[in-house]
């Protein structure tokens, strides 16, 4: 057998070279339309700002950054002298409406009981005036007599019409009775208003996390809708970002993989969640203005990505190892078993490279 020349062994090697070349490009162009992977992947921590609903000075601080803490859990607590002073006023001011409405109602039932003898005195005046009147044509009694009588009458009834008036202004200043009534209701809520901005001066952790970003200091003035520090939820949410040619293929519920950056060597099994409903960039904005077309001199031009959700099976990772946007590289598993095998070498391969970068 003669042996090669160079030029051969070269040429060899060139051959082999575009081969090896020609296989990966076929495999990428396979993997990236049947088991796509993306290192474009973040985590992310529902992070909720914390901001008073009234207006005051920190008074007490019983938390720190980076403390854990549980729903419900106290915080902060703003000075609270005045609205314990606002509440106690508010109290005063519904026991006044209580007193005010109970002195209308006994003012109220005298006048009924002055109505009701006015009323017994008309009837007695009427029959008087009416024997009188029957007894004039006979000449038993003078017009004078009579005429006397009418103008008591007259009398009694317009006293039963002032009473009844003085009654109705009195039924209009109380209102309804009960529950129903404007003053009371007014009252009973001031006190409510009261009794909330006073349980307002305690800011409490809306969930459990770790508190983060403090801005707060003991006599830190605290102001409505401010925020003065974050509660990061343990919970996580994995985003990815695909190209969107590479999801032609994935639906919800697919298996997937996924590896940290900051757990280097562990694969963590995943399955699709959820599809985003789509980017910043396919949003029209309504501001009066022409369209904005887009400008590109490239030839291809770059693909666009689509966000996806992933849910892992594991949900007990400590947020001290994975804080919101940490790096993550998603590899989605089909579910042809051959598939499956190349896309979880793949995933494992990652992995590893994550101890050297």
């Amino acid at each position: 057998m003669s042996q090669r020349t160079p030029d051969q062994e070269f040429a060899r090697y060139i051959k082999l070279a575009l081969v090896a070349f020609a296989i990966c490009f076929i495999y990428f162009i396979i993997a990236d339309i049947r088991m796509p992977m993306t290192p474009q992947a973040r985590v992310y921590h529902q992070v909720t700002q914390i901001s008073p609903q009234i207006n005051g000075p920190i008074n007490e601080v019983l938390v720190k950054n980076n403390q854990t803490v549980e729903e419900g859990q106290v915080l902060f607590v703003i000075y609270e002298t005045p609205y314990l002073i606002a509440l106690e006023k508010a109290q005063i001011d519904l026991a006044n409406v209580e007193l005010e409405n109970a002195q209308i109602d006994a003012k109220a039932e005298a006048i009924r009981a002055k109505i009701e003898a006015a009323s017994a005195v008309y009837d007695e005046r009427n029959s008087e005036f009416q024997r009188l009147n029957s007894l004039v044509q006979t000449k038993a009694v003078s017009q004078q007599n009579v005429d006397k009588a009418y103008a008591q009458l007259k009398s009694a009834e317009a006293e039963i019409s002032a009473l009844e008036a003085d009654l109705n202004q009195q039924v209009v200043a109380r209102g309804k009775q009960g529950d129903k009534n404007l003053k009371y209701l007014e009252a009973v809520n001031a006190v409510k208003r009261a009794e909330l901005n006073l349980a307002y001066t305690k800011i409490k952790a809306p969930h459990d996390g770790i508190m983060a970003n403090m801005q707060v200091t003991q006599g830190t003035y605290a102001k409505q809708s401010t925020p003065l520090a974050s509660v990061v939820d343990n919970t996580l949410d994995v985003v990815a970002d695909f190209r969107e040619k590479s999801l032609a293929n994935v639906k919800e519920g697919i298996r997937a993989n996924v590896v940290f950056d900051a757990l280097p060597g562990k694969v963590f099994e995943a399955k699709v969640e959820e599809f985003e409903a789509g980017v910043s960039d396919g949003q029209l904005a309504a501001n009066g203005t022409l369209a904005s077309v887009e400008k590109s001199n490239r030839w291809v031009r770059d693909a666009q990505r689509q966000r996806v959700h992933i849910k892992l099976e594991e949900q007990e990772i400590s947020l001290n190892h994975l804080t919101s946007g940490a790096r993550a590289t998603v590899q989605i598993v089909p579910d042809n078993p051959i598939e499956s095998v190349a896309a979880n070498i793949q995933i494992h391969f990652i992995s590893l490279l994550h101890f050297i970068y």
